[in-house]
């Protein structure tokens, strides 16, 4: 299948043919929707409207009174996107459920309409981008130095014959991370910008529809390798998820240096813990070495070079050491580049990251489940940049939520607010919620996003105890408002508004001259101050 067949195969513009069917928990003598106007709503944002009330299998009046608006009343703009982003989060409830939503183009279509109706929800700002998109497609075509759209790549070729309006990065941020799997706030804005990075800032369509089919082949691929089927030998904890393997072919192997002496091996990496598996003269595994991350053992990793006999000849491998072992280098042979080493490097930085805070905040329990579950869904994420874009992006642009909290100037505020948020689940799961507190058969929305564990569940990744069975609970971030800002992600925007300040001091910094002492000091104050 060519790639506008598959672009454009089925319902091309994303209408529920048989969703009613399909979508779980919708009774199939659901009632009809209105198909009249909803003012304020533009009719695109209505149609999205009228699509979550046949998934919530509720009539578009009832969905509607249930949304208290009373506030944003005054704001017609406001009160249109709050209304769609209310719809959209009840019908995701449902949606999300479904173990095979990742999969389907119809849900892809319906989350990419539902950041278009956030965008332009009413019919003045729905005619505004209709303008602007229309007026960028014709300059594009009047573009003489593009040249012929048969020299295109096939990418580009498809976007332009798909013609579909484009996605900012407000309503990305707004509408995925209701999708645990496909995004988490604390790093949506990074992903959207690795998505958007040869498109101009405008999410494409195409673009959306290949990273979930990406991720669900990588999500379907851990599910595999964690029950059992190409996994290696290795005797896993309960809860442990295997993350990743590299050097499962011989001929492709990890070297580990310690010392003066070298092996070639497989390495595996859990949320819990580092394997690596040597090679014997007979071509089978050795037993495993464990190098435990999940134990406050004084861990370290960093890029290094390495070499035969200790030299530093390589800018290929991670260095990991603790207080319980020596130095162990785990080199990823690459014939140009480093950016396999520097993949690991993040995704073995991800885990340790998320095990300290686990025991900082002494997190047990589902809370500890659900930070290991934010840690695991974002690697595979990661993962599927890596394989489905070529792009690893890092520092303050990383999508791992962890290592960017531990990166950003003040990122410890963010945790703290993870925490707060975390904190309010526990009279839920320990055994003493209130019965009717925050009902989703009665579609009330305290708090709208599903939580990582539960996605990890519903996909057959993660195994809860009884007392934490997701079967038996609801499960939502509480720290989410309608319209409104979480804790979190005000945590994240005053920690991204200090990393500017701190990389233009650094900039700065690079730029003067060595001689001149006084500027250097003030510099270094600056970031002293900026990095406490």
């Amino acid at each position: 299948m060519g790639l506008l067949e598959e672009l454009f195969g089925g319902d091309r513009h994303g209408h529920s043919r048989g969703r009613a069917n399909k979508a779980s928990g919708m009774a199939a003598d659901a009632p009809t929707p209105s198909s009249g106007a909803i003012p304020p709503l533009s009719s695109a944002a209505a149609s999205v409207v009228r699509r979550c009330a046949r998934i919530a299998g509720v009539p578009v009046d009832q969905l509607l009174r249930r949304f208290d608006g009373e506030e944003q009343a005054s704001r017609p703009l406001a009160y249109a996107r709050s209304v769609v982003e209310y719809c959209s989060y009840i019908a995701l409830r449902v949606e999300t459920r479904r173990q095979d939503h990742l999969g389907d183009r119809e849900f892809h279509s319906l989350t990419y309409d539902m950041m278009l109706a956030w965008e332009a929800p009413d019919e003045d700002t729905d005619a505004m981008f209709q303008k602007t998109a229309f007026s960028i497609l014709h300059d594009d075509e009047d573009d003489d130095g593009g040249g012929s759209i048969f020299y295109s790549s096939p990418t580009q070729m498809a976007i332009q014959v798909d013609g579909r309006r484009t996605v900012g990065p407000e309503a990305f941020a707004k509408i995925t991370p209701a999708c645990p799997a496909i995004a988490h706030p604390i790093t949506v804005r990074n992903l959207f910008d690795a998505l958007t990075n040869s498109t101009g800032g405008r999410l494409h369509f195409l673009i959306y529809h290949k990273y979930l089919k990406k991720l669900d082949q990588v999500l379907s691929l851990a599910k595999s390798i964690s029950g059992g089927h190409r996994a290696p030998d290795l005797e896993l904890s309960d809860g442990e998820i295997i993350l990743d393997i590299y050097g499962t072919t011989t001929t492709k192997p990890v070297l580990q240096h310690i010392g003066t002496s070298t092996w070639p091996g497989r390495l595996t990496l859990t949320n819990h813990a580092l394997y690596f598996e040597a090679i014997g003269v007979d071509f089978s595994y050795g037993e495993a070495a464990v190098y435990d991350l999940a134990r406050d053992l004084k861990q370290s990793v960093k890029r290094e070079s390495t070499g035969p006999w200790g030299a530093h000849l390589f800018d290929k491998a991670v260095m990991y050491k603790s207080n319980s072992t020596e130095p162990v280098f785990f080199e990823f042979p690459q014939f140009k580049g480093h950016t396999r080493r520097d993949y690991w490097f993040s995704i073995i930085k991800e885990v340790l990251h998320a095990h300290k805070f686990i025991r900082k905040y002494r997190l047990a329990s589902f809370q500890k489940s659900e930070a290991l579950s934010v840690a695991t869904l974002g690697i595979l994420r990661y993962r599927t940049l890596k394989e489905g874009f070529h792009v690893l992006p890092a520092h303050f642009k990383t999508t791992l939520a962890f290592n960017l909290a531990e990166k950003l100037p003040k990122g410890d505020k963010i945790l703290e607010a993870m925490y707060s948020q975390l904190k309010q689940h526990c009279p839920r799961f320990g055994g003493s919620q209130n019965p009717g507190q925050s009902n989703s058969d009665e579609l009330t929305l305290v708090d709208p996003f599903p939580l990582s564990a539960y996605t990890m569940v519903t996909m057959g990744l993660l195994t809860l105890k009884k007392e934490d069975n997701p079967e038996e609970r609801d499960f939502a971030a509480r720290d989410v408002q309608i319209g409104g800002t979480s804790s979190m992600q005000m945590a994240l925007e005053r920690s991204v508004g200090y990393s500017g300040r701190v990389e233009a001091a650094r900039a700065t910094l690079d730029q003067v001259k060595l001689e001149d002492i006084d500027t250097n000091v003030a510099v270094l104050k600056v970031l002293f101050f900026l990095e406490k």
